[in-house]
């Protein structure tokens, strides 16, 4: 299985991350993709006065993030068949409607694919050493895991 992990602050080319993964083999049957945006996050945060996001702050430690995806994309090879995996996410200072995440899996069958890159967003939005930091033009606040996050990725547990 070819995979691919990266933290980077520069953008990301989604017509490059497919075909990456579309040429790993004559037997990728199905390619499975996430992009995920940042948004006005005021609702989740629980700003009040209708402020906009200003920018969101993503910060981590290096190695241990990077350990810490290689060990979920392990995870997900054992539980599924997969071909090739590409993940990247994006930190420092990011304004609403940038790019701020990538999962693609590539698979034999679709099944595969779309529980591998749900697998991998859950433990992304759950367990990865990524910390956030919301600006809006008054002030500035850290944002913690939400509990929906939460109950999505505790679903995997009773697979073990």
């Amino acid at each position: 299985m070819k995979t691919s992990v990266s933290i980077q602050c520069a953008d990301f080319d989604l017509g490059e991350e497919h075909q990456r993964l579309r040429k790993l083999t004559l037997s990728v049957g199905a390619i499975v993709t996430f992009t995920g945006l940042v948004r006005d996050i005021e609702s989740i945060a629980g700003a009040a006065g209708g402020r906009s996001l200003k920018a969101l702050f993503l910060q981590h430690y290096p190695k241990m993030t990077e350990r810490l995806l290689s060990e979920i994309i392990e995870q997900a090879q054992d539980r599924w068949s997969i071909t090739g995996i590409s993940v990247i996410h994006r930190v420092g200072r990011l304004l609403p409607n940038d790019q701020i995440v990538f999962v693609g899996v590539a698979a034999e069958h679709r099944d595969n694919a779309f529980s591998a890159a749900e697998f991998i967003m859950d433990y992304l939005k759950t367990r990865a050493t990524l910390w956030k930091k919301a600006e809006w033009s008054d002030e500035a606040q850290w944002l913690g895991i939400k509990q929906s996050d939460l109950d999505a990725a505790s679903r995997w547990d009773s697979d073990d």
